[in-house]
Order: structure tokens, then sequence, then C-alpha cells
């Protein structure tokens, strides 16, 4: 239904713009979502998103749909926007928005437009830039509720209708020592069912889960889905709360690791299509595809070690693509679930040996049961030949070795490479499907010549 809805407010919108009906676009503009608009934006033309983006009449709904847009798009526009106009943007704009957007602009435009920025929101912008760059210092917010610990929960109530106001996502009251240092955490219901005058010290929370400056993002996003928080504090090395990193941030990073992970994992990089030149699209796949190259010369020179086995058994060779596609798909499965269970945190890697085990028996299971399957249709397709035995035989077991070793390739090298610090993501795809293969036909072609006797 969101997908139509979409549809039909892209075909609306470029066909005002084609009659040039600016008031009509205007209604549309104010009852639609930015989310929305930030989807009409993708299918537009430049010049029809040179022609929209100025419709558009609060600074606030500007910042949102730029903060929503794809990288290219984001620069594209800009470069249509007046210095002050930009400035007034990014005025009104959320410190973590604004920090991330000024990264991705050219380091001369980033320093013109902080210096015309209000100082407080100048100031809260080049803290965050100041962190790394996949860090929770770069994404967190710096507007958070932090009370001393004696203060009671009237005064509380008092201080969140008066003093903190601005607070964007006000999700829960950090507690705080005489030394500024993390104590504990009170969600809104909390405050609310307490005696009045008890103090936040007496029905606070005290195991903290809090993350560093400079912890890594998809640590960050970790910590939050496994606690099913809205928000986690960020903290810096003496335990100072320094700012916060809210569950929308969470669910952008978790968006983006999935889309990087499955694109290493296909060998073609961690940007998208759209982002990438022609020649760096191809920079970046020709590796991938040379490790799948090397691969099938090497399956061909196992395969040409067989000839006369060939000759002599021409229907060897019709078995080979459903061995090698069999061990191919199962290690891809494999390495796709312990890459997932990876980035989850649902798999650590001091479980090796129970993670591998566990995938062996899948492979082993499976690949008896399509053994046997494979098995009968060779016997009943060759019968007319007199090692018609032999021949089924030995599909089922190259199919259950197959299935077997490409469940513990797929599981064991991402593993590995967690193990020593390498981005598992990049195990998968080309390289397990390449070394499947090869195990594939020599597995094949060893258990064929052993029992046809060639």
């Amino acid at each position: 239904m969101q997908k139509e809805s979409n549809e039909i407010l892209i075909i609306s919108i470029k066909r005002l713009l084609r009659r040039g009906a600016t008031k009509q676009l205007k209604n549309i503009i104010q009852k639609t979502h930015t989310v929305d608009l930030s989807a009409v934006f993708r299918e537009l033309s430049t010049d029809n998103r040179e022609k929209l983006f100025p419709l558009i009449e609060t600074i606030e709904k500007k910042g949102i749909l730029l903060s929503k847009l794809e990288e290219n798009i984001f620069l594209e526009i800009v470069k249509t926007i007046k210095l002050e106009n930009l400035v007034e943007i990014f005025d009104q704009m959320p410190a973590d928005d604004a920090a991330e957007l000024l990264g991705r602009l050219d380091e001369e435009l980033s320093d013109e437009i902080l210096k015309k920025m209000k100082t407080k929101g100048s100031e809260d912008v080049e803290e965050l830039m100041s962190h790394g760059e996949d860090t929770a210092g770069s994404l967190m917010m710096p507007d958070f509720i932090a009370l001393r610990e004696d203060v009671g929960a009237r005064e509380v109530i008092d201080a969140l209708q008066n003093k903190f106001l601005d607070v964007e996502m006000p999700f829960y009251i950090y507690v705080v020592d005489e030394y500024e240092k993390l104590v504990g955490v009170s969600s809104l219901r909390q405050l609310v069912v307490v005696q009045p005058e008890k103090p936040l010290k007496e029905f606070m929370a005290r195991d903290i889960v809090s993350v560093k400056t400079y912890t890594d993002r998809e640590e960050v996003a970790k910590v939050v889905s496994r606690y099913d928080y809205l928000a986690v504090p960020v903290v810096d090395d003496d335990n100072r709360i320094v700012g916060i990193v809210t569950v929308d941030d969470v669910i952008d990073i978790l968006h983006d690791s999935a889309t990087e992970d499955m694109l290493k994992m296909a060998g073609v990089g961690d940007d998208y299509i759209e982002t990438q030149t022609i020649l760096r699209g191809t920079k970046i796949r020709l590796p991938w595809l040379f490790a799948s190259f090397l691969g099938g010369i090497a399956a061909f020179l196992i395969i040409g070690g067989y000839e006369e086995s060939l000759a002599q058994y021409t229907f060897l060779a019709a078995f080979i693509p459903v061995i090698m596609g069999m061990g191919g798909n199962i290690g891809t499965q494999s390495s796709t679930i312990v890459v997932r269970g990876i980035a989850t945190g649902m798999i650590n890697v001091r479980d090796f040996w129970k993670i591998i085990s566990k995938e062996l028996a899948i492979g082993l299971i499976l690949g008896v049961f399509y053994g046997l399957f494979i098995g009968i249709v060779a016997s009943v397709t060759y019968r007319a030949e007199p090692v018609f035995i032999p021949l089924a035989i030995s599909v089922g077991l190259a199919v259950v070795a197959s299935m077997s070793v490409a469940a513990l390739v797929g599981s064991g090298i991402p593993l590995l490479f967690e193990k020593i610090n390498v981005d598992p993501a990049i195990a998968t795809g080309p390289f397990v499907t390449t070394a499947v293969d090869i195990v594939s036909v020599s597995c094949y072609f060893m258990i064929a010549t052993l029992l046809l006797g060639i």
C-alpha cells in the first residue's frame, strides 16, 4: 500500500512540475511526510530536484529532507543553495544530523558554514565532528537530561517542564554524582509513580550500560538492540556523560551495516551502485571476480586431469553442475548465517568448535538426504549402464562430501576472519563459492575413480 502511494505521489509531482503548478506543489509538499518526500527526490531528474527543493517552505523540513537523502543527491542539492540559506538550515538541525552532513561536504565549505552558525550550535557540531567517523562520539546527541542524585522527583518534573524543554528525545533521566560521573538512570515512568519528595538515588537503576565516545557504532547498535533501550549514554574515560545515542540512529546503523555486509558478501564493495563511478565499480569487482576466475581455472585443471575417465564414462560430466551447485548453495547459506550472527552479536568466536560442528552436522544430514535422492536419479537414468550402481553411489557420496565440506568451509572461514580482526563479510560470496567448487570437483572424481575402478 505504501509503495503504491509513493508511486502515485511521484507521478503527481512530476506532472505538476511539467505544468509549473507551483501552488499545488507547495500544498502537496506541506501535506507529505519528509521521508516520503525523500523517496520522490530519488526519482526526479537534477533539474526537477532544483525546482522542487526551494518550494519547501519550512527550514526544519528542508533540514530533515537533506538528512534523509543519499550522499550524491545531498551534494547535488547543496550546490544549488546559497551559503546563508545553508547556514540557516544547519542552525536548526539536531547537532548529530548537522555533524554527519557537514562531514560529507568539502572542508572549506564545512568550515565556512560552522563559522557562520550560532556559537552554541557550532560548538556542539564541532565537538561531534572531532570524533572518529564510525564511533559513538560522532553519532551521539549532546542534548540530554542529567541531574544530581539528591534531586527529588518533583524537582525533576519541574526541570523537565522548564529547563529541558529543548531536549529532543527525553527518554531517560541520567543521574550524576557530585563529580558529574554517571551513577544511575531513571525512566519517565519510574519518575511519575514515586512519591514527589523521593530523591533520584532511591529509585534510580544502578546497573547502567554505557558506551565510550570511541566505541564503534556497530557495537553501540548491538548494545541498544540487546537491551531494548530507547537510548544509550555515551561517557568519556572518566565516566562523565557527554551525549546519548538514540534508537533512531541505531536503526540507521543496522540498515547501513546490513547493506554493507550484503554488498561485501557479493564482492562488490560497500558502496551503493548509484554512488559508484564506472571505474570504481570495475576496480572493486575485479579482484573478487579474479578469485572466481582462478577457482574456475583450478576446477578446469582438476577436471582435465580426469579426461581419460570422462572419455570412458561421459555420463560422469552430467552430475558436475548439481554437485558443485549443492555445495556452493549450502556454503553460502552457512557463511551468511555466521556473518549475520557475528554482526548482531548472537555468535561469539569463543564458540568456534560448537558452531563449526553444528553446521557440519547440518551439512552432513542435508548431504545424506540429497545424496540418496540424486543417487536414485542416477541409478534410474543410467540403469542400462553396467556400472550404474557404482555410479549412483559415487554421485551420492560426492554430494554428501561436497555439502559437508561446504558447510564446514562456509561457517569456518568467517569465524577465522573474525578471530584475526578481519571483516568476516569479505569471506563469503566468491571466496567461499570458489573454495567449495574446487573441493566438490576433487571429491567427486576421487570417489568416482575409486568406485568405478578407472
